[in-house]
């Protein structure tokens, strides 16, 4: 073997996917590369991205940003990293000045950093700036990373401007919130524009300041109906344009300047609505890799809705009760399959709550709490005579807690399985009191359902032309049935503040766990690393 086999295969050694050594040199097209300088850039720069060191190994390591053929893959990658604002990702955060549209440069060293732009971007974009499980440690959500071999495949062979284009999600709510942050970024005044000092306008304030304010004003289109007598002096005319500028940025319309006004005019700050739009499209991001289209369960934590979506639109929805806003019993986002549907549900009394909520009962009293059964772990029921609870702590108790399948059952008459790690469900309730309230964050971390039994209904219709007959049917008997969905489904928990509703029209919801801020916190550390 070769002095140059043996590079490649050392190459090999770092995830690039080689093959047919023998015909790699002659299959090398031009313009050729000095092999071993792009061996060692290649190990320090696409090596911890197994996609793109798969691609360029497995096309000989030939180049795809240099050469007069490259030109339409090097513009299309600059034109998408250019609308990064539009997305609400840091354009800071691509590298891309001094990279050239025109095919001019035929060194590694820019090769290589077209691969790199072009890896980060396509991660970002599709997946999101930041890894959601270091957001918050109740985000369970994985995102499927980009496949680097197929885009590169597209770019090279196919349309790169439609592949690059393929990327951001399509999902109808994420384009309107595209939408919308355009709109709000045309809210900040062009540069060069005066600034406004800080300071509060109002009417009977003059100074130059004000006519600064004016001219700020008019250049994102809201001037004056007539012109001013005096440009230095806050009258009615400026009023209202302010008034007009704060209703497009969501800001108190009181027709008076101060720190908010003039932070989204200055560009200072991105405004809390800005913030929460930016928020609720990276959290759109991570959930690219799946169909929004389908059929599915969506459920929104913040708004306190469960809903069956088809084909983007609402056919089912219901009231939900949540985690508690307390970091034992949030409940956690995360996407699985609904499987499942559980009449007459048994409740296997999480450890938890046994330590947290009845041990001590059953130290005090051993025939306390006497709607739950004491059973092993083979699930026999243990007389309580037989125990002695004082010899037990909460960390050594060897039993279980399990309550019978009953209308009081803290499960209610059903509950709707998806099986996940965290044992997080749906299910019925027999405190239904807590629907009418307006925060419904009240339960251990589990999702309790306003209508269970048309939840039941909508779900069973693959396994029955009467689903509504032959749930009552299996509810009749009595205990707990298993019930295995002909047609599963997937379900979301997701955890949007804001999100667009039928309308097209915002809808803003309490941040109840406080994880929007962390996100935004996490948004920003990804912007400032790349400054």
């Amino acid at each position: 073997m070769n002095e140059y086999a043996n590079r490649l295969w050392r190459a090999a050694a770092i995830g690039v996917a080689l093959a047919a050594l023998p015909s790699l040199a002659a299959a090398f097209p031009a313009p050729k590369l000095d092999f071993t300088e792009f061996e060692m850039q290649l190990a320090e720069t696409v090596a911890p991205d197994p996609g793109l060191a798969a691609f360029y190994g497995a096309h000989a390591l030939q180049p795809v940003f240099l050469g007069q053929d490259a030109t339409p893959r090097r513009a299309a990658l600059l034109d998408a990293v250019a609308t990064a604002p539009q997305h609400g990702l840091p354009p800071q955060r691509y590298e891309t000045s001094g990279l050239e549209r025109d095919a001019t440069s035929q060194d590694v060293a820019t090769e290589l950093r077209y691969a790199r732009v072009l890896s980060l971007w396509a991660n970002d974009v599709s997946n999101g700036l930041v890894n959601p499980s270091r957001t918050d440690s109740m985000n369970k959500r994985e995102v499927v990373p980009v496949d680097m071999v197929a885009l590169l495949e597209e770019m090279t062979t196919g349309d790169p401007v439609r592949a690059l284009a393929a990327l951001p999600p399509g999902d109808p709510a994420y384009l309107r919130m595209k939408e919308m942050l355009a709109k709000r970024a045309s809210l900040v005044a062009p540069a060069g524009t005066p600034e406004v000092a800080s300071g509060v306008y109002k009417l009977g304030v003059s100074g130059p300041e004000v006519a600064n304010l004016r001219q700020r004003l008019a250049s994102v289109g809201f001037q004056t109906a007539a012109a001013p007598v005096d440009p230095q002096a806050f009258d009615e005319g400026l009023a209202a344009a302010v008034t007009a500028y704060q209703q497009a940025a969501g800001i108190p319309d009181d027709g008076i300047a101060g720190p908010k006004t003039l932070a989204q005019l200055n560009g200072a700050d991105a405004g809390p609505q800005t913030r929460r739009l930016m928020i609720a499209m990276e959290r759109l991001r991570w959930l690219n890799g799946h169909d929004l289209n389908t059929r599915m369960i969506w459920v929104n934590i913040p708004s306190y809705m469960a809903e069956i979506r088809e084909g983007g639109q609402t056919t089912f929805e219901t009231r939900v009760v949540v985690g508690k806003s307390d970091p034992d019993w949030e409940t956690p986002e995360f996407s699985e399959t609904m499987e499942f549907v559980v009449p007459n549900p048994r409740w296997n009394v999480p450890r938890s709550i046994a330590a947290q909520s009845y041990l001590s009962k059953l130290r005090a009293n051993r025939y306390a709490v006497a709607h739950l059964d004491v059973v092993d772990s083979k699930g026999r029921v243990i007389p309580r005579e037989n125990i002695d609870f004082n010899k037990y702590s909460d960390s050594n108790f060897p039993y279980f807690l399990r309550q019978k399948p009953s209308p009081d059952n803290a499960l209610g008459q059903v509950k709707f399985m998806f099986p996940n790690p965290w044992n997080i469900y749906l299910h019925d309730t027999p405190s239904k009191g807590l629907f009418a309230n307006a925060n419904r964050a009240y339960s251990h971390g589990c999702v309790r359902v306003g209508r269970p039994f048309d939840l039941a209904y909508q779900l069973l219709r693959g396994n029955s032309s009467d689903p509504q007959g032959m749930f009552h049917n299996v509810l009749s008997k009595g205990d707990e049935r298993w019930i295995k969905l002909e047609e599963p489904l997937p379900i979301h928990l997701v955890y949007f503040t804001t999100i667009p509703g039928p309308d097209g029209q915002l809808r803003n919801y309490p941040d109840v766990y406080g994880r929007d801020a962390r996100v935004w916190d996490a948004m920003q550390k990804a912007a400032e690393a790349s400054s």
